[in-house]
């Protein structure tokens, strides 16, 4: 592996997010060289490649022996066995949340990156975002909330809205908002608040999850989680309520930003050696704690959707 003072990347994906997010960070931060793509489609891993100046790799494993990390923009169940092929390859993992949605899965690749001694972060965006990334820090150093509640409203299946992302991701519409933006909400609930002991889970209107979670602290918290909320309620908030009153997370700033400061933190932890705060091991708990959800969902018997 080179110098972590520049990163060799590359990219596995090629879809909405890796073209509009993934790759122009890549290409674009000081510290990596974006070598090469691969994708299900060659042709499109090709028409990528183009636009960066990179090199399209038809054979997954040449793209990892080629490089130093691997960044993942596919479905949660494509990118665990490929993250766990390319930590074995020798390569830093910048994965995208959820890491798999079994977890089984996902402890596969957390224990991947353990055996071959790479670095990991899980792309959780929130953690990277400046202003939400500082809030985070600050109420977790506090230690006495009473609550918290992080709430979700996406309108991804609302006309008018992304059609893009809709067609070409449908694992989202397939395992909902639960798995997609159940992530970040547990990504900030869990620093401040710490680890879920328990969680129920309960269907509302749409693909709507909404879940109540009691946190190692003593303190509970909620979620509602969804992304079929009508557009003019469509949003993101994040409350937390303790002795001191009642704070409310900033708004995040533009996801290349954060795919930027992912990619420092997973420089750093190369470097260093120190486990990043959301690497591997925390994502196998996020997927762990979301399968504890769904199965509460599966006790609570079929919800509007009829699941």
């Amino acid at each position: 592996m080179t110098s972590t003072d520049v990163l060799r990347f590359g990219l596995v994906g090629t879809g909405p997010w890796a073209r509009r997010t993934h790759a122009p960070a890549l290409a674009a931060h000081p510290h990596t060289a974006f070598l090469g793509v691969w994708g299900r489609r060659l042709e499109a891993a090709a028409a990528l490649a183009a636009e960066h100046d990179a090199t399209a790799y038809e054979d997954v494993d040449a793209l990892f022996a080629a490089c130093d990390a691997v960044a993942f923009a596919v479905p949660p169940d494509v990118q665990a066995p490929l993250a766990a092929r390319a930590a074995a390859a020798g390569c830093h993992l910048l994965l995208d949340k959820p890491v798999a949605t079994e977890p089984d899965a996902a402890r596969a690749v957390a224990e991947a990156v353990d055996a071959a001694g790479v670095a990991s972060a899980v792309f959780c965006t929130l953690r990277y975002a400046p202003a939400p990334a500082a809030w985070i820090a600050e109420q977790a150093a506090v230690t006495d909330w009473f609550t918290g509640r992080a709430d979700w409203y996406g309108a991804l299946y609302t006309p008018g809205d992304d059609a893009e992302v809709r067609a070409s991701t449908p694992w989202r519409a397939e395992r909902g908002a639960l798995w997609d933006v159940g992530p970040h909400a547990l990504s900030v609930l869990l620093p401040v608040l710490g680890d879920v002991v328990e969680v129920t889970a309960r269907h509302g209107a749409g693909d709507t999850v909404h879940l109540v979670l009691r946190h190692a602290s003593g303190a509970s918290s909620t979620a509602t989680l969804s992304l079929t909320a009508p557009r003019a309620a469509a949003g993101s908030t994040v409350e937390l309520r303790g002795p001191a009153g009642v704070f409310t997370m900033p708004s995040g700033g533009a996801a290349q930003e954060s795919l930027a400061a992912a990619i420092d933190v997973l420089r750093e932890s190369a470097r260093t050696g120190a486990a990043a705060p959301c690497d591997a091991r925390f994502g196998l708990r996020l997927t762990e704690i979301l399968a504890a959800a769904e199965r509460s969902l599966t006790a609570d018997g079929a919800g509007p959707r009829g699941e």
